[in-house]
């Protein structure tokens, strides 16, 4: 790829992501009050930390099932009220000490 080539690429890139943000507020001029759109953009916010999260559950151990095992200790832990740091740290032990079960048994 030469340099003019990048360039053209990096503009292309540039200008599609720069579209994305700014039509929203030029298509959008005043305040929302449908109740079904504000409440549909709320959710917005979870819906994109799950997608980013639960696929990296799933590949950042080795297994599907150690992977398991933290995804669902964190979701106890979440459900009980803890905050970002227990439920972090549980999982990351559950984790541990289902790799070192595994390790023995299998």
């Amino acid at each position: 790829m030469n340099l003019t080539q990048f360039f053209i690429y990096l503009f292309l890139m540039a200008f599609s992501t720069y579209l994305i943000r700014a039509v929203p507020f030029v298509a959008v001029k005043n305040k929302i009050k449908n109740r079904f759109v504000l409440s549909f953009l709320s959710y917005i916010p979870y819906a994109v930390l799950t997608a980013m999260t639960i696929p990296a559950i799933f590949y950042a151990t080795g297994s599907v099932v150690t992977a398991s095992a933290g995804a669902v200790a964190a979701v106890i832990m979440a459900m009980m009220g803890a905050g970002l740091m227990p439920v972090a740290v549980v999982s990351c032990v559950v984790v541990y000490i289902t790799e070192m079960l595994m390790s023995c048994f299998f």
